[in-house]
């Protein structure tokens, strides 16, 4: 696996799950990387020069030599594609590719506006519809539970950065209220990305699971 000539600085704040999820990813790949903290608190993903790495003021953002790259999934994306040389986390089958595409789309979608929007109402006090946070996670991983009943990782049989996209929020989901004891084959699911080599945990919050 090629590395970069330098670490890789990533700018996070350390209880977001987009943050995790690129931490865990660089983790899992072997990759060398600092973590810059960005103080949202204080408006510092508002500064200009946090705008120019990440220009909608949100976290994550990495630096990789002279490139600067916002988005979570898009991160995910270009580091697959730069550093596995395998072709594990981002399969080049069209068909493997289009499922892995289809998840990261649920990760910006049903996971951001169930899991992690009742999380924020939770654990942030955002002003967000609760309840509705909570049914859309309802729906999202009534789908996971069954998709899991018949595969050991979401994109196919081993993990692909379809699993690191949608672990963060989900292990923390409890935080926002949102139960997993329903969901047997998803906590089963969450073990197995657990014991990969390299994992990191995703930072609890004060708020009880």
């Amino acid at each position: 696996m090629p590395l970069p000539a330098q670490p890789i600085r990533l700018h996070r704040f350390g209880l977001s799950g987009h943050s995790h999820r690129v931490e865990l990813f660089l983790s899992l790949l072997g990759l060398p990387f600092e973590i810059v903290e960005v103080d949202l608190r204080a408006g510092a993903h508002k500064a200009p020069e946090f705008l120019a790495k990440s220009p909608f003021g949100q976290v994550p953002a990495i630096e990789d030599g002279d490139i600067a790259l916002a988005d979570s999934n898009a991160i995910l994306v270009y580091l697959a594609g730069r550093y596995d040389e395998s072709g594990r986390w981002l399969p080049r089958d069209p068909l493997a590719a289009a499922e892995v595409q289809r998840w990261l789309s649920v990760a910006a979608g049903f996971l951001n506006t169930g899991p992690g929007a009742a999380r924020l109402v939770t654990v942030f006090k955002a002003p967000l519809d609760h309840d509705r946070a909570k049914a859309i996670a309802a729906r999202l991983y009534g789908v996971m539970e069954a998709h899991l009943a018949e595969r050991g990782f979401l994109a196919g049989p081993g993990p692909t950065i379809a699993d690191v996209a949608l672990y963060s929020y989900t292990a923390v989901a409890p935080e926002g209220g949102v139960s997993l004891q329903p969901y047997p084959n998803i906590r089963a699911w969450l073990a197995r990305v657990e014991a990969l080599p390299g994992f990191v945990p995703m930072p609890r919050s004060a708020v009880a699971a």
